[in-house]
Order: structure tokens, then C-alpha cells, then sequence
């Protein structure tokens, strides 16, 4: 049976990154194994088809449970399936979240994630359009770029919100997260920079390197509670390659706990019911989904705004402490761009643009678990979006706000009609009745493995799945609360530091054995 020093499940916007790292020592050999396929399909690369990505053969696209305070409503959320994850599909937004968010990890008890342990890690991946500085790197695998031509409409947002008293922020990832500005994307040369792009395909003549596409694992593989290996399917066949090392899961926060509970990792007695024999009782595994929600605002144009094939959906953006907490993380972030950006189509309009709330500290949780022991069988899980009064009436608040800034002057010359919520929405009960029937996910799905060492953590500070040996967890599903913005850049983060993690670790148990041989050669004298 062949036998790699590492594992890998999954070759998204985590496990890239840890392949790449691992495999720069030679004699380190990893197995990277993707359920997907190759990122051969062009529309990944052209940055404005990002929208007509989703629901395609290169997304998983799961549907929730009917969510009690959506009007039961099914949420969609997409979630990569094709080299480089997410990072594929998404919209290349690069926004690494507030430094109240790191600093709050570690004060759950997680030392080693604070602002300042895990800036270097940013900065490590980064190939900044606009040089070095304190908060940038310029020596990284991954392009982060300005928007090639940001449209005027964008341009006139960011000049509404400046006019209203707010702050212009021209870099969301530096001193401040807070005010308005163009976001930065990851671009290169036009097109979209994934982590496949970034971290992998330059290293595939690695010769430690082995990729499978197309491999679906069913379980990883137990001595007891020691971590052996994984089984997959590959073309058909069922097949079962052994670790020397350790297994690491980076799966992404539908899959990454799917796969602990098909392996016995979860809460004992949901596993027991299902026939899965327990290796580790850990009820956490599932528990703890976050995300946050998106409510659209849009208006006709009176005029093409001719929006450029090489943006994202959005260009502009602003975060706003609506309870002027500053002592936090934002809690509402807004994008902006010259599109339709109106669920389920998410269509591009040459006469449109659109507003996107984003609730980004959302009070609920939800939560993840198996449907059968069928590792084909999607996850079962439910989000529980809007169970708060409190996140009702700040997303009324927030669509209040968008408003007053597309009737500004500065919007004069291109305002039509508005199509969402729509012009006859105006009381406090209309946008209530629209935001339940409107608002979906942001894709940002994490915390199903939660990090911590409480009674529902699942993974350690070193991403060591508690309860069992050589097996971690490297991926969003392991944030113990959700950071505010996008969460491609903290993902791919998070597999920096988990691959330095891991390279630590073996660094450790080298020196205990070459402690061990060399007190043997010692008593053999």
C-alpha cells in the first residue's frame, strides 16, 4: 500500500497553500486529494463571470434546511468543487477581516492567534500592487490587486458616503477596517488568481507532490485513535493510501466536519444512530455554523454603465459600526458595483447597479450534521439566519442607510427606478417582510470545527483534532467566531500558519528521536 509523509483532503483556498509549504523540503512527500476536478473551465479566470459560476459543475451547491425565519425559505450556498476550492468561484474580494477579530480569538484561549501573530502570515502569501509596508508583503505567491477601471458609479458611492461625514478608507486591510473605498481583488494580469493558480500550479513538477482530482474521501482510516490514512473513491474504485505523518482535513466548513463524523468523530450518540462506530466524542464537530447574510438594494441605470470584465461584481465597499462600537469589529459591511445584484440570478445588467448589505455579526448560529453514512449524500444543515430581533432591525437600519446614499446628488444622472426593494417598500413592516424573503448567504461559511480547548472546540490551537493523533483540521471551519468581511484572505491564512504548525511539530518529534537514538548509541558504550 503507498504510504506519504502528509495527506491533504481538499485543494481549496487552505489546502494549496499547505501543500505548496509542506513539499518545499524534499523529502517530505504529500498526497493532495480533491473531490472536484481540474480549473480548466475558462469562465473561472474571467473575473466578471464570477456570477455565472455558481450552481455550475465546479460548485457543490448546497441547499439548507427550510430556515425558520427566512419564510422557510432553503438558503443556497455555494462552495467550491475544482482545484483551488472556493477561491475559484467566488468573488476574488481581498478583505483579511478586523484586528479586533484575531485578538478576540486568543482571548477564547487560542495564544498564537492575536493581530500580531498572524499579520505575518498575511503577509507571507502576499504580491501587493502597491508595494511593501507594515501591513503588506510583496514576496507572496498570491496577486492582490486594485480594480483595473473602476466604474464611475463606484466612484460616486465611495464620494456619497464621504459627503454624509463618513471616512474614506483607502485600504481595508491597514490601520483601519472602517469607512469606504474601492476593495482590492485577487487578480493577476486580468484574471482571477486562485490558490490553485497561486500556490499550486507552479510546484505540480514537485516530485513529493502527488495530486488526485475527482477523489471523493469517505473516511479517514483508524488504529484505535491514531490516524492511519484516508479511503476514497477515484473513477469507480474504492481505494485506501496510508499516512506516515498525519491526515489533514481542509475540506471547508460543510465538508471538513462531514467528513470527522463519517470517520466517528463527532457527537457519539448522532453517530451511533446512524451506525458509525465512535473513535472520538467530540459533540462540537458541526456545531457552531456561522456565516453572514446579504440583503440586496438595486436600481435601474438610466444609462450603460459598461462595467469591465476584468472586475468583480462589486468595487467599492464600506464598513460601518452601526451601534458605534469601535472597540469591535464592524458589524455591517457594504458592497457596492455596477450590476444586478439580486438574488437567485445575480445576473450582470449593463443598466443596473446594486447595493449589497452584509449583517457581518450575525447573533445566531446554526449548525451541520450527516444525513446517513453515505459519503455521497450531501450535509444536512440549517443556519438559523435572522433568529434575532436585533440583526431584523439593523439590516432595516442598513437598507435606510444605502438608500439615502443612492439619492444623493451624486447619483442624480444615473438613478432609475429601484428595483429592490422596490419604491412602494417604505415602512418598517415592508422592509421586515423584505428582508425575510430576500436576503441569503454570503458564502462565508465557518466555525464547524471550531478552535478552543471548552467542551465544544474541535481542534487545538495547533489544529489538532482533540480527542485523537495525527489529525488536524486547516481551514475556515476551525475560526471560533467569523471575521468581519470576506473570508478567502483568513482562510488562506489560516493555511500558512497551520502549515508552519505542522512543520513545527515535526521539527519536535525530530529532535525527540534523534534525543532517543542518541541516548541509545550512549548506553550501547
Amino acid at each position: 500500500m503507498t504510504h506519504y509523509d502528509y495527506i491533504v483532503i481538499g485543494a481549496g483556498s487552505a489546502g494549496c497553500v499547505v501543500a505548496n509549504r509542506l513539499t518545499e523540503d524534499s523529502d517530505t512527500t504529500v498526497l493532495l486529494l480533491e473531490a472536484g476536478n481540474p480549473d480548466t473551465k475558462p469562465e473561472i479566470f474571467i473575473p466578471a463571470e464570477c456570477v455565472n459560476l455558481l450552481g455550475t459543475e465546479v460548485d457543490w451547491g448546497y441547499f439548507s434546511e427550510p430556515e425558520p425565519y427566512l419564510n422557510n425559505r432553503k438558503s443556497f450556498s455555494s462552495h467550491g468543487k475544482v482545484l483551488g476550492g472556493s477561491s475559484s468561484i467566488n468573488f476574488m474580494f481581498y478583505v483579511r477581516g478586523n484586528h479586533h477579530d484575531y485578538d478576540h480569538w486568543q482571548s477564547l484561549g487560542n495564544p498564537g492567534w492575536s493581530y500580531q501573530d498572524v499579520l505575518p502570515y498575511f503577509k507571507k502569501s502576499e504580491h501587493q500592487q502597491r508595494g511593501a509596508s507594515e501591513f503588506h508583503g510583496v514576496d507572496g505567491e498570491l496577486s492582490v490587486t486594485d480594480p483595473i477601471s473602476p466604474n464611475v458609479v463606484s466612484q460616486r458611492f465611495i464620494d456619497a458616503a464621504v459627503a454624509r461625514g463618513y471616512d474614506y478608507n483607502p485600504d481595508f486591510n491597514g490601520t483601519q477596517q472602517e469607512g469606504v473605498g474601492l476593495f482590492q481583488y485577487t487578480v493577476k494580469d486580468g484574471k482571477r488568481h486562485s490558490t490553485a493558480a497561486a500556490f499550486l500550479v507552479p510546484i505540480l513538477q514537485r516530485p513529493n507532490l502527488t495530486v488526485t482530482t475527482s477523489a471523493l474521501v469517505t473516511r479517514v482510516l483508524f488504529e484505535g485513535t491514531r490516524a492511519l490514512g484516508v479511503e476514497y473513491l477515484h473513477e469507480g474504485m474504492l481505494h485506501q493510501v496510508r499516512v506516515n505523518r498525519e491526515v489533514i482535513l481542509s475540506a471547508g466548513a460543510f465538508d471538513s466536519p462531514k467528513l470527522l463524523m463519517l470517520s466517528g468523530i463527532g457527537d457519539a450518540a448522532q453517530l451511533q444512530a446512524l451506525g458509525i462506530s465512535v473513535v472520538a466524542d467530540l459533540p462540537g464537530v458541526g456545531q457552531n455554523l456561522q456565516d453572514h447574510l446579504l440583503i440586496p438594494v438595486a436600481y435601474q441605470a438610466t444609462q450603460d454603465l459598461h462595467p469591465a470584465s476584468t472586475s468583480s461584481i462589486a468595487e467599492a465597499g464600506f464598513f460601518w459600526h452601526s451601534e458605534g462600537d469601535t472597540e469591535v469589529a464592524p458589524d455591517l459591511q457594504f458592497l457596492f458595483g455596477p450590476n444586478l445584484f439580486v438574488p437567485p440570478g445575480y445576473a450582470r445588467s449593463d443598466w443596473a447597479f446594486s447595493g449589497a448589505i452584509s449583517l457581518n455579526r450575525l447573533q445566531n448560529v446554526g449548525s451541520i450534521s450527516l444525513r446517513s453514512s453515505d459519503p455521497k449524500e450531501p450535509p444536512m444543515f440549517r443556519m438559523n439566519y435572522l433568529q434575532s430581533e436585533t440583526d431584523v432591525q439593523k439590516a432595516v437600519a442598513a437598507i435606510k442607510l444605502m438608500r439615502q446614499l443612492f439619492h444623493t446628488s451624486f447619483f442624480d444622472e444615473f438613478r432609475g427606478a429601484e428595483i429592490a426593494p422596490g419604491d412602494e417598500v417604505q415602512s418598517d413592516e415592508a422592509l421586515v417582510a423584505y428582508i425575510r424573503n430576500a436576503a441569503s448567504t454570503s458564502w462565508h461559511v465557518v466555525g464547524t470545527c471550531k478552535m478552543g480547548t471548552d467542551s465544544m472546540a474541535v481542534v487545538d490551537p495547533e489544529l489538532r483534532v482533540h480527542g485523537v493523533e495525527g489529525l488536524r483540521v486547516v481551514d475556515a471551519s476551525i475560526m471560533p467566531t467569523i471575521t468581519a468581511g470576506n473570508t478567502n484572505a483568513p482562510t488562506i491564512m489560516i493555511g500558512e500558519k497551520g502549515a508552519d504548525l505542522i512543520k513545527a511539530e515535526r521539527g519536535r518529534r525530530g529532535n525527540v528521536e534523534r534525543s532517543k537514538e542518541t541516548a541509545s548509541t550512549s548506553l550501547s558504550h
